[in-house]
């Protein structure tokens, strides 16, 4: 009979393929492929940078509140220390007669001038002073003069004569009233001239200290 074999046939190759399938469902499976996903994020931010030690102290300065030491320097010369005379090597001309005004240390310590004396013709040395008070010269350069015992300091002066004035109302003066730079009390330097009594007329100028 044919329909025997079909039949065999048939069931060993229904067998077979059950076995494969069988096979197929219990065997191991495979490993699947990691993928990366669309949506992951990268790092774009830079990397932190540190500061180095001492840059900031480097960029700001730092204020210090120390104080140089100070020199007080030489004081001022006084009356006391001093000593008054003049030099008239300058002559006189059109009616005025010029003269260095000269201070010189008698102390045992250097002093400082510096500026314009006062001066004024007065009737002696404890007088008051007649007419006006020597006109300070603008074009005197005024520097330190630094005297150390024994040296001096001078100033130009300039004495126009009383007679060149008729207004002038001449009085006899013993000499100069001279007061040092910044200071109160005087000296006197015995030198009769003529003075103006009318103090509108000046009869003195006066420059600068410079050194002797």
């Amino acid at each position: 009979m044919r329909s025997q074999p079909f039949k065999n046939g048939l069931a060993i190759t229904t067998a077979v393929a059950a076995a494969a399938f069988l096979l197929t469902a219990c065997g191991p499976s495979q490993p699947q492929p990691q993928g990366t996903s669309a949506g992951a994020s990268t790092s774009s931010a830079a990397p932190a940078t540190s500061t180095p030690a001492g840059s900031e102290a480097a960029s700001t300065p730092a204020s210090s509140s120390a104080t140089p030491p100070s020199s007080a320097g030489p004081s001022r010369c006084k009356a006391a220390n001093l000593t008054v005379s003049s030099d008239s090597a300058g002559g006189g001309a059109a009616g005025s007669v010029y003269s260095k005004l000269i201070l010189t240390n008698s102390g045992t310590e250097a002093c400082l001038l510096r500026g314009f004396p006062g001066v004024s013709l007065t009737a002696d040395a404890n007088g008051a002073p007649i007419g006006a008070p020597a006109r300070q010269d603008g074009s005197s350069p005024v520097a330190d003069v630094l005297l150390a015992p024994g040296q001096a300091g001078a100033a130009e002066m300039r004495y126009t004569q009383a007679g060149n004035y008729s207004d002038c109302t001449p009085t006899q003066a013993a000499g100069y009233r001279v007061y040092p730079p910044e200071e109160t009390a005087s000296l006197f330097l015995a030198e009769p001239r003529t003075a103006c009594g009318n103090e509108a007329i000046e009869l003195l100028t006066i420059g600068a200290f410079h050194a002797a």
